[in-house]
């Protein structure tokens, strides 16, 4: 699946609750499937600055793609960093550059999320990119 079809995927989902509570739910939900790192991999160079909470997030480039895998000392942020895998997991670098992730304000996340956790949110996005941008120069 593209990106674009795993985004459309999500929106769907979180269309069918009604209550940002619900939503919420589901996001804790979410992180119970999250690919978590390997506990060798919880390093400080791993870890995600700009979050309020702990965010470890590891990336290993695979016959042309990236696969991530994360873990976080709280269950929200866990179903957030769970979400962008989602969408980004097994694709190529190029394809995770050029995502604008319309699916993070289309579902109304950004919005529902305090200050700090909005700018965590923020800087998971960008930590992803940022290996999608030097493995696509590995690449080049």
């Amino acid at each position: 699946m593209t990106i674009k079809e795993i985004e459309q995927t999500i929106i769907d989902e979180f269309a069918c609750f009604d209550e940002w509570l619900d939503k919420y739910a589901y996001i804790i939900d979410l992180g119970k499937q999250c690919p978590v790192i390997d506990e060798k991999d919880k390093t400080e160079s791993n870890l995600i600055k700009g979050c309020q909470s702990r965010v470890w997030l590891s990336c290993e480039h695979r016959d042309g793609r990236l696969w991530f895998r994360a873990d976080s000392d709280a269950v929200i942020t866990k179903g957030i960093i769970t979400l962008l895998i989602r969408a980004l997991d097994g694709q190529t670098p190029q394809d995770i550059l050029a995502a604008d992730l319309a699916f993070i304000d289309q579902i109304g996340l950004k919005e529902h999320l305090s200050p700090t956790r909005s700018n965590g949110l923020t800087s998971m996005v960008k930590q992803m990119k940022l290996y999608a941008l030097a493995f696509s120069q590995k690449q080049s």
